[in-house]
């Protein structure tokens, strides 16, 4: 029975090592990101809420609108592929979802780029204090966009 606790012990603390390895954080160091986040300006609203990373995984929904009617939604997915590195997920308006590879991480923010795709080809997120902010950009940061929340 010690063998078996023993030999189970050492699996999981190897399936742990490729996320390191690879040089990509680990998704409990994006616990920043989870919470409710929300702007409105001028009758316009825009919202996004991250779970608490858990089991390998964060999930994500945004949702956009002007008035009472929402505009547009996104589900978006943080977890590491097979090879242990952080990947993306998005889908907008019930896309198929279109990954994006972790590239760079700090203590407050973390950046996912898929250069094969349209746009964005870069997806950004940092946080200062209270305040999320979201920049998605193309090659280059060609056609930034960016979106800037409140904790709710």
């Amino acid at each position: 029975m010690k063998s078996v606790l023993a030999m189970a012990l050492a699996w999981s603390v190897a399936a742990a090592i490729p996320a390191a390895a690879a040089g990509g954080a680990a998704i409990d160091q994006l616990a920043w990101m989870s919470g409710t986040w929300g702007a409105e300006k001028d009758g316009r609203w825009t919202e996004e809420h991250w779970t608490a990373p858990r089991g390998g995984l964060m999930l994500g929904v945004n949702r956009t609108g002007a008035g009472d009617a929402a505009r547009g939604f996104e589900f978006l997915r943080i977890q590491a592929g097979s090879d242990g590195v952080l990947s993306y997920w998005a889908a907008p308006a019930g896309q198929a979802p279109v990954p994006f590879r972790l590239t760079a991480s700090t203590a407050d923010s973390v950046t996912f780029e898929n250069p094969q795709h349209d746009f964005p080809t870069v997806i950004t997120y940092r946080r200062e204090g209270d305040r999320l902010q979201a920049t998605i950009a193309g090659p280059g940061g060609a056609k930034a966009m960016s979106w800037t929340w409140q904790r709710r």
